[in-house]
């Protein structure tokens, strides 16, 4: 069973590779990303679960370091207030909790990057349509799909699968990759 799962995962990296589209979309996000940055704009991440924890990481390598000690940059997981997050699910709902986050923080030209396996989170698609309404740049990692969320981005990186594990370590390898390039371009 380990072989076929670490076999599985290099199967949908290969999808992913051999997909033009879902490549250059992969550099047109981190692009996107490098001039937010530039402009002093924020990068927001958000998702549930699992997805949450990816955002989570993916944030604090921008705001942190990916491979090298440079200055941190303004990104953020919308969750990691524990305090607002259940605040707003209790006052609201769960699937308020993000884009209450967004409207209170968010502004033009940030960028709101949504993680969801299915692409159809309720929460995540709030969030989105807030970020919208606010002019924001909104990125979408999903799986093969893009589900609801495919409508409602600027940048859609669809991962070639429908299994939550391979999307998963696809949705952190590409994050990774945009890090990489993000803080290579910004202060390599």
């Amino acid at each position: 069973m380990i072989k076929k799962r670490i076999e599985e995962s290099i199967k949908v990296k290969q999808k992913i590779i051999d997909n033009v589209v879902l490549m250059n979309n992969i550099e047109k996000a981190a692009n996107t990303i490098i001039e937010a940055f530039q402009r002093k704009n924020k990068v927001y991440f958000c998702g549930n679960g699992g997805s949450a924890a990816d955002a989570q990481h993916l944030a604090a390598e921008l705001s942190g370091k990916f491979y090298f000690d440079r200055p941190a940059l303004p990104a953020e997981a919308c969750h990691v207030n524990p305090s607002f997050l259940t605040a707003v699910s209790n006052d609201y709902d769960f699937d308020s909790v993000y884009a209450r986050y967004i409207e209170g923080f968010g502004e033009r030209g940030d960028i709101l990057v949504g993680i969801s396996t299915s692409g159809n989170s309720g929460n995540i698609i709030k969030a989105l349509e807030t970020a919208k309404n606010k002019e924001m740049v909104c990125i979408g990692l999903t799986g093969q799909t893009g589900g609801k969320m495919k409508e409602m981005v600027d940048i859609l990186l669809n991962v070639p699968s429908k299994d939550t594990p391979r999307i998963q370590e696809s949705h952190i390898t590409i994050g990774h990759i945009i890090c990489e390039i993000v803080e290579q371009k910004l202060f390599g």
